[in-house]
């Protein structure tokens, strides 16, 4: 009945697995939520916590209150196409930088809250260009249109190349601000060394670089991950300086917030000095009041 159900439904379908931890890390699991994904359907991700197998893992199924959520989050974006027509850059993922063939600068980002925000863009009109670096997340939307990049200096060509043409620029990806002088062609051998000196030079900075050639009309927002108490100011002075219209602030100091988490908790400040704090929720949550605030500024 289930599956006769799935097949002839014309609506949109989510799905809430819950299971052994085990099981739901299988592979063969992961590729059909994946494959479920691709038609269309959107995965509510379980949450991690004591199963009925009496271990602790990720299979539990969300709570019906975050269900509840997800769902009324999806169809508060879904009737309105108010992106219709407007093209959307967005940067996605960490960067990374050579030390040699093997060895690497880079951080902890998974790419989720870019993903999610290409994909909420997507479904409500626009046309997305999503700039990524090196990630496994997948996008599923036919409106977004992917470009993978590895360095902050391939990332930054792309982005450039784009702007001009955009509505909009989210610059989410957590771009290396350092960079290796002299990357070495060669794996570099320990042998007797004790200690190795690595010389580092400054990136070009993406999110200047685009509010410096902005048109009138174009919105460019930027992200800050802050561990200072404080870490409003460094947004604010962030904001002025890269001439952004709005900037997200988050902090690791908030559990549940940052990299390689499912849920994220930030602040919206853009230039006019408005503040908008948003409580702890999903990654996909969290792209829907990033992209309210955005159309609010495009039109």
């Amino acid at each position: 009945m289930l599956l006769t159900t799935y097949l002839s439904c014309k609506a949109p379908v989510f799905i809430a697995p819950a299971m052994d931890l085990d099981m739901f890390a299988h592979p063969a699991v992961q590729q059909n939520l994946e494959r479920l994904r691709s038609f269309g359907n959107t995965v509510i991700e379980p949450t991690e916590g004591e199963l009925a197998s009496q271990l602790t893992g990720k299979g539990r199924m969300e709570e019906p209150e975050k269900i509840i959520e997800c769902l009324e989050a999806f169809f508060a974006s879904r009737p309105e196409k108010d992106l219709a027509g407007k093209k959307v850059l967005i940067t996605a993922g960490p960067t990374y930088e050579k030390i040699d063939p093997v060895r690497f600068i880079g951080n902890y980002s998974s790419g989720k809250m870019g993903f999610a925000l290409a994909e909420v863009c997507a479904r409500r009109g626009a046309e997305v260009t999503l700039i990524a670096g090196p990630v496994s997340a997948e996008v599923h939307h036919p409106n977004i249109r992917r470009t993978d990049v590895e360095s902050a200096e391939e990332m930054y060509q792309a982005a450039t190349a784009a702007f001009p043409a955009m509505d909009a620029a989210l610059l989410c990806a957590a771009v290396a601000d350092y960079r290796p002088q002299n990357a070495s062609e060669e794996k570099i051998k320990r042998e007797s060394k004790e200690t190795m000196t690595l010389h580092l030079i400054a990136n070009k900075d993406i999110a200047a670089s685009l509010g410096a050639i902005k048109r009138e009309g174009q919105v460019l927002a930027g992200f800050a991950l802050e561990t200072q108490a404080d870490g409003r100011t460094y947004a604010q002075d962030k904001l002025r300086r890269k001439n952004l219209d709005f900037i997200v602030l988050n902090s690791l100091r908030d559990a549940g917030a940052g990299f390689r988490c499912d849920t994220n908790k930030v602040t919206i400040l853009d230039k006019n000095g408005e503040a908008t704090a948003c409580s702890l929720k999903s990654k996909q949550e969290v792209a829907v009041d990033i992209i309210n605030k955005l159309t609010e500024l495009l039109q």
